[in-house]
C-alpha cells in the first residue's frame, strides 16, 4: 500500500505544482518530449538488463508464450471490455499500455518462499520482456487506430533501424568489454541517449541483453528515480483534467487480464504459484511513461491511464493481501 500512496502523493505534487506555477500545454514543449524518451529509454534498458539469461533459456517456451501470446490475449482482452463500456477509439493503445507487469512490483514478492524457483524465474522474465514487447506493440497500435494507410513502409524501415542500431552497440560493445569499468558505462549511456533521441526503443531493450555494466547499483538508482518522476510529470498534465470512471474501468479490467492469461498459461504450476502470478498485475514505470509519450499526440491519454495506473496498484495491493490471509488459512489446515 505503501507505494500506491506515495504514487498519489507524487501524482498530487505534481499537478499542485502546475497549477501554481500556470504550467500549461507541457506537453508540446520538446524539452517534455526528449525527457519523457529518456525516461522510457532509462526503464527499458534497466528491465532487461538483470534478466538471467541462463535462466531464462532454461524456461524459454513459457516465457515466450507469456511475452507474446500473453501480451496480446491481455491487450485485446482489455481494449474489448473498455471499448464496448465507452466506445473510446483510444481504447487498443490504452488496453496496450498498461498490459505489461512493472518488474519492479515483481521484487515484492520474489523473496517469498512459497512460491517455486520455476514461478520466481517466469515472473521475473515475463515482467522484464513485458516492457519492450509492450512499447512496440503500443507504437503499432497507435498507427493501425489512428492511421489510414496502417502500417507502413517506413514502420518496417524503423524495425530495421532498431536492428540496425542494436547490432552497432553489439559491436561497440565487443570491442570495450574487457576494458575499463568508466568505457562500458560510457557506451551503454551514449546507447540509452542515442536511443531515446531516435526513438529506437526496440533496440535499447535488445541492448540491455548483453551490454552488461560492472556495477548495476547506479542503473537500479536511475530506474528507481525515473518512476517518481515520471509520476510528477504526469501529474502536471493533470491539470488538463481527469476521466476517472473511465481510467478505474481500465484498471481493473487490466487487472483481471493478467488472471485471465495466468489461468491459460500456467496450468500446470502448483496452486499457489497460478495464484500469485494470477495476481502479478501492477503498472509502474512503463505505464506511465507511455503515457507521456502519447498524450503529445494523442490528447486525454493521460486522463485516462493516471486513475488507471492508481488502481491496478490498488487492486494489486488489496488481493495479494487477502491471498495472504487465504494461504495462512489453508496452511494451518490439517
Amino acid at each position: 500500500m505503501a507505494r500506491v500512496w506515495l504514487l498519489i502523493l507524487v501524482l498530487l505534487a505534481g499537478w499542485g505544482t502546475a497549477r501554481l506555477t500556470g504550467i500549461g500545454d507541457l506537453e508540446t514543449s520538446e524539452t517534455y518530449l526528449l525527457a519523457s524518451q529518456l525516461l522510457l529509454a532509462i526503464g527499458l534498458y534497466g528491465s532487461t538488463h538483470d534478466i538471467d539469461r541462463a535462466v531464462a533459456r532454461a524456461h524459454a517456451r513459457l516465457i515466450v508464450a507469456a511475452v507474446t501470446v500473453g501480451v496480446v490475449l491481455k491487450a485485446a482482452f482489455i481494449a474489448s471490455v473498455l471499448y464496448l463500456f465507452t466506445g473510446d477509439p483510444l481504447a487498443v493503445v490504452l488496453a496496450v499500455a498498461v498490459a505489461q507487469i512493472d518488474p519492479l512490483s515483481v521484487a515484492s514478492v520474489m523473496g517469498d518462499s512459497r512460491l517455486s524457483p520455476k514461478a520466481r524465474t517466469i515472473l521475473a522474465a515475463w515482467a522484464s520482456f513485458d516492457d519492450p514487447v509492450t512499447v512496440v506493440l503500443s507504437v503499432y497500435a497507435a498507427t493501425l487506430a489512428f492511421s489510414s494507410d496502417g502500417i507502413s513502409v517506413s514502420h518496417l524501415a524503423d524495425l530495421g533501424w532498431n536492428a540496425l542500431f542494436a547490432a552497432v552497440a553489439y559491436v561497440v560493445w565487443r570491442l570495450v568489454r574487457h576494458g575499463p569499468a568508466w568505457l562500458i558505462n560510457t557506451a551503454a549511456v551514449a546507447a540509452v541517449f542515442v536511443g531515446a533521441w531516435t526513438f529506437l526503443m526496440l533496440a535499447v531493450a535488445i541492448i540491455g541483453l548483453f551490454l552488461r555494466l560492472p556495477d548495476g547499483r547506479r542503473l537500479a538508482q536511475a530506474v528507481g528515480v525515473a518512476f517518481p518522476l515520471a509520476a510528477f510529470l504526469m501529474g502536471m498534465l493533470l491539470v488538463n483534467g481527469m476521466a476517472p470512471a473511465e481510467g478505474m474501468l481500465l484498471g481493473a479490467v487490466a487487472f483481471c487480464a493478467q488472471v485471465l492469461a495466468a489461468a491459460v498459461l500456467t496450468w500446470r504450476l502448483p496452486v499457489i504459484d497460478r495464484v500469485r502470478l494470477a495476481l502479478a498485475q501492477q503498472n509502474g514505470v512503463t505505464a506511465v511513461i507511455l503515457a507521456l509519450v502519447f498524450e503529445r499526440s494523442l490528447d486525454g491519454f493521460v486522463a485516462v491511464v493516471a486513475p488507471a495506473v492508481v488502481t491496478v496498484n490498488l487492486l494489486h495491493a488489496l488481493a495479494n493481501r487477502a491471498a495472504d490471509t487465504w494461504e495462512r488459512r489453508r496452511s494451518s489446515v490439517p
